[in-house]
């Protein structure tokens, strides 16, 4: 009897091979559920007409149709071209503002940690309370900015931070670089703090001044650590909804329409999700593009370091 029940048991005993794939069961269920079956079905429904409002077109296939009528589309081209120029301008002035800030702090030798935790508050707050925090400031009636302006006297009437298209865009870019140049900082400042010191003292030893130093050694040293930095902004910045939403909701006129407010817009606004997928998957190919092209450099800046590719 005590046989014949061992012999069940046995049946049901895992094999020593197949446990890590039972331990991570529950992990690739959540990974199918959450990313791969909506991933899926977004990719099906942007070959049908979908319409939220009309459920019934989610079976209808069209084929290319709706990729065919995106490159016709001045507006998304429009919100590309605009999403393009936003994100250079963008990532490379938190490149410029955090190098600053991380070589200003590996100078100081008294409080750095406390300077260090205090950069990093502004990534900790939520893009969207972001956006309202910069929609007060920026407001031409009641913002704290043009109310210090009209105080100091310079300027005698508000300014429409928020109407005006390029100060619109100005404000919206102020607020993203506000909330994320400490990323930058924070992988600029590793980026000091792992750095040899002999390059530099030799360097120093056959006459070099600061600048030699910094544009011959420092800056090739830490480029590796920007390029990561914006590998990860790029595909932040490119995808940037929050902020525009809360701040101008794309206007006005559609002057600060950027790529993913423009596909929220014609998804949930207008309830074309079927061609409102077929944008977002074009868009994965500026999100491709900047995270081929960074991660090139980033090899190209290690093999000129002498690192392995």
């Amino acid at each position: 009897m005590k046989a014949k029940m061992d012999r069940r048991l046995g049946r049901w005993a895992l094999r020593p091979q197949s446990i890590p794939f039972v331990l991570l069961l529950p992990a690739i269920l959540v990974i199918v559920f959450v990313v791969l079956f909506p991933l899926i079905f977004s990719l099906y429904t942007s070959f049908t007409p979908y319409r939220l409002t009309r459920p019934e077109s989610l079976w209808t296939f069209i084929g290319l149709r709706n990729y065919r009528r995106i490159f016709t589309d001045l507006d998304f081209w429009i919100a590309f071209g605009r999403t393009i120029l936003f994100l250079a301008v963008v990532i490379n002035l938190e490149f410029l503002f955090g190098l600053l800030i991380a070589l200003l702090i590996n100078r100081i030798t008294w409080g750095q940690r406390v300077l260090r935790t205090v950069m990093m508050f502004p990534m900790m707050f939520s893009p969207i309370l972001v956006g309202f925090q910069f929609k007060f400031i920026f407001n031409d009636n009641i913002g704290v900015l043009n109310n210090a302006l009209q105080s100091l006297g310079l300027t005698d009437q508000a300014i429409a931070w928020l109407v005006d298209g390029w100060l619109a865009m100005g404000s919206i870019a102020f607020a993203e670089i506000w909330m994320s140049t400490s990323v930058f900082a924070i992988l600029l400042l590793a980026g000091l703090f792992a750095m040899p010191r002999e390059p530099i003292e030799a360097a120093r030893v056959d006459g070099c001044n600061n600048w030699q130093v910094f544009r011959h050694i420092t800056l090739p040293f830490i480029m590796p650590f920007a390029f990561i930095a914006m590998t990860i902004r790029s595909l932040d910045v490119a995808r940037a909804y929050d902020i525009v939403d809360v701040m101008t909701g794309g206007g006005p006129a559609g002057r600060t329409e950027l790529l993913w407010t423009l596909i929220a817009r014609t998804g949930y606004d207008n309830a074309r999700m079927g061609q409102a997928n077929a944008m977002a998957y074009v868009s994965i190919i500026l999100s491709i593009a900047f995270t081929y092209y960074f991660f090139t450099r980033l090899v190209a800046a290690r093999r000129y370091m002498g690192g392995a590719a």
